[in-house]
Order: structure tokens, then C-alpha cells, then sequence
């Protein structure tokens, strides 16, 4: 092997080597964007129990409300 095709041969595994690393950051960044997205996605289902609870209160209550008027005064 001449002193050119071994030149050309040690940028040829540079390039490929900095291919690699750089497909790793790429990588690295998507893995915690996908991190992010997790963590919203849980936040929004807390908050979305949250407001079924608060719902379900406010159901209750108007049942309560509507049962303790059907025993005041009969309604049609």
C-alpha cells in the first residue's frame, strides 16, 4: 500500500469515525426531545385527572341538588 492510498485510507475512517459520533449526538438530542415529550404528555394526563375529579364533583353535587329538589316538590 502506497503512502497515498494509506492517507486516503486514514481520512476514509476519520470521516466515517466523525459520521458515527455525530449520528450519536443526533441521537442523544432526539432521545431527550422524546424525554420532553414523555414528561408533557404525563403532565397533561395529570392534569386531565384532575379535571375528570373536578367534574365528577360538580355531577355529584348536581344530583344531590336535583334529588334534594325531587323531594321538596314533585316534578313532571
Amino acid at each position: 500500500m502506497t503512502d497515498e492510498e494509506l492517507k486516503q485510507l486514514i481520512e476514509s475512517n476519520a470521516r466515517t469515525a466523525q459520521a458515527m459520533l455525530d449520528s450519536m449526538v443526533e441521537a442523544r438530542l432526539e432521545r431527550q426531545e422524546l424525554r420532553e415529550g414523555i414528561q408533557e404528555l404525563r403532565s397533561g394526563f395529570t392534569r386531565l385527572e384532575d379535571i375528570v375529579a373536578r367534574l365528577t364533583t360538580v355531577q355529584e353535587g348536581i344530583a344531590n341538588l336535583l334529588a334534594s329538589l325531587d323531594n321538596d316538590r314533585s316534578m313532571i
